[in-house]
C-alpha cells in the first residue's frame, strides 16, 4: 500500500520546488546557488523529492499559438449515474480523449468540469459530438468558450 502522507518540506525543499517550478532545466550548479548549497547537496534533495513523488516530472511548456491550439472551451457535464463503476468507466474514458487538457469531478450543480482544447470550434463541435458525448453516462453537456486566456500555461500535450 502506497503512503499518501504528504513529506514534510523545509525551507531549502521548498526554495528547490520554486526554483525548478520556474524552470526546470535550471542545472544543479545555478539552483544550488539559487538556494544557499553547493551541487552534491541540492543534487541529493532533488532525487530525494523525485524519489518522494513530490517532483513528479519536466516537461516544456509550448505555445498554443504558435501550434494553433488557441480556442479554449469549458464543458460542465452531468452523468446520468454516479455510482462508482460509472465513475470508473468515465474517468478512464475521458483519459482517451487527446483534446481534453483538464477533468475535474466537481461537487455542486454539474458532476465534471473539463477543458477542451482545439483549433477552431469546428474542430470543437467535432470533439463534443464525436467524443464527449459519447463517454459513458453522459445525460447533458453545456458549453463555455474562452474569449481570452489571461493567465495560460500553454498546451500540455499535443
Amino acid at each position: 500500500m502506497q503512503d499518501d502522507t504528504p513529506p514534510r518540506l523545509d525551507k531549502i525543499d521548498r526554495a528547490i520546488l520554486d526554483a525548478l517550478a520556474r524552470d526546470g532545466r535550471i542545472s544543479m550548479i545555478e539552483l544550488g546557488q539559487t538556494v544557499g548549497l553547493s551541487k552534491s547537496p541540492v543534487t541529493a534533495r532533488v532525487k530525494r523529492l523525485e524519489a518522494e513523488g513530490v517532483i513528479t516530472g519536466y516537461r516544456a511548456e509550448l505555445s498554443a499559438r504558435k501550434l494553433g491550439l488557441e480556442h479554449v472551451a469549458f464543458m460542465q457535464l452531468r452523468l446520468s449515474d454516479t455510482r462508482e463503476q460509472a465513475l470508473q468507466a468515465f474517468n478512464a474514458a475521458v483519459r482517451q480523449i487527446p483534446e481534453v487538457e483538464e477533468c475535474h469531478m466537481i461537487a455542486g450543480g454539474f458532476d465534471y468540469l473539463i477543458k477542451v482544447r482545439t483549433r477552431d470550434i469546428r474542430e470543437y463541435r467535432r470533439v463534443l459530438s464525436e467524443s464527449v458525448s459519447r463517454l459513458p453516462h453522459v445525460a447533458a453537456t453545456s458549453t463555455f468558450v474562452s474569449m481570452e486566456s489571461v493567465r495560460d500555461p500553454g498546451v500540455r500535450q499535443i
